[in-house]
């Protein structure tokens, strides 16, 4: 990583940010809690990027897709002294239940339903919960997903970068997953509640909140061609949120997702961070922007899109959201080996803040 370019590219979203910002509100009701925050990873060289943006919080990168020695208390412990070495606190990790596809899962059992597997996979992401305790990790996020993230072909956004794209009818899955997870959306529910009922009282005692992302991208009543996607949707997370009623059991709240579930992202996504905020539900957010709407849209820059990330971040003000606000999915500029669309995010989010903190 060129750290001078990274630096540089991060200051020009701060700029840009700031001369995009709105006139304040006359009398905000809270002081801004949240804070910048990233999951690029944990090595020294982007640690130390960081902490020269003045990035305090992050989520690792993955720690290992099983539960091994990188999991125990010992080797999860080594890892948050590493990250707190550079002045920065370890705020979450990733659980090995990723956003890929089924058949390229760690624990595919979990949702197969497929038994004594599952009990035997559900065992170790309980294991892990009580070793991030005990390692003094507050938070794990996870995807409880059967299609990962379902694109169509990208398309060319500003300045000819590659930017992630959906359009339902042109959208392709790997056929096995169709083959392994067609069903209803009933028996993904009964797969899903087995699984929170088991892990959701291992999180309150270790003190640990479990963050899960919404299914990426919303998909129609019945999922996508028969595989169901039932965290598509803002009425499924409703419901996810209370199957097992718990404050540590809420959303790794993709903003990008869950615009990509609605009609009109820009003036309907703020009323839902207040349903999942004022409730304690937001455990992290993926502070994204997209151009478009439902079932056809392109993921962008955060400074281009359809949403406006003042009056989303007054929303997270207001609800008293206290976790960290990171890039994600930022657009492929042509030539980059370094990390700047992601520099550029993590500028942009960081002027967003100190902006909002001003019209306190």
């Amino acid at each position: 990583m060129r750290r001078r370019s990274f630096i540089q590219l991060a200051a020009a979203g701060a700029a840009v940010a700031e001369r995009a910002a709105r006139a304040a509100p006359a009398k905000p009701s809270r002081p801004v809690l949240f804070k910048a925050g990233t999951q690029q990873g944990h090595s020294p060289e982007l640690l130390r990027a960081l902490a020269a943006f003045g990035i305090k919080d992050i989520c690792s990168g993955e720690i290992s897709q099983r539960l091994d020695a990188k999991w125990s208390v010992a080797g999860l412990s080594r890892l948050r002294q590493q990250v707190e070495s550079f002045g920065i606190n370890l705020a979450m990790l990733p659980l090995p239940l990723s956003s890929v596809t089924i058949n390229r899962n760690s624990y595919p059992h979990i949702l197969l339903g497929q038994d004594p597997e599952r009990d035997r996979e559900i065992d170790e992401i309980c294991q892990m919960i009580r070793n991030a305790g005990k390692a003094g990790i507050p938070a794990l996020k996870y995807n409880l997903t059967y299609l990962g993230v379902v694109r169509s072909e990208p398309t060319r956004g500003r300045g000819g970068a590659l930017c992630s794209t959906f359009v339902y009818d042109k959208a392709k899955v790997d056929p096995q997953v169709f083959e392994m997870a067609k069903g209803s959306d009933e028996l993904m529910w009964e797969r899903i509640e087995y699984f929170l009922k088991r892990v959701v009282p291992v999180a309150e005692d270790a003190k640990v909140k479990l963050a899960c992302h919404p299914n990426d991208p919303g998909m129609p009543a019945g999922g996508f061609h028969g595989v169901p996607s039932v965290l598509s949707s803002v009425n499924g997370l409703k419901k996810f949120v209370g199957l097992v009623p718990s404050p540590y059991h809420g959303l790794n709240f993709c903003q990008g997702t869950v615009c990509e579930m609605l009609d009109d992202p820009g003036k309907e996504i703020l009323d839902v961070i207040r349903y999942f905020g004022s409730r304690n539900k937001i455990f992290n957010v993926h502070f994204r922007n997209i151009k478009g709407r439902r079932l056809d849209f392109q993921e962008v820059f955060p400074d281009e899109g359809d949403v406006n990330f003042f009056d989303c971040a007054r929303a997270y003000r207001d609800v008293g959201y206290d976790g960290m606000l990171m890039p994600d999915h930022a657009p492929q500029i042509e030539g980059d080996t370094t990390g700047v669309a992601f520099a550029f995010e993590i500028g942009y989010i960081q002027a967003v803040i100190q902006r909002v903190k001003n019209e306190t």
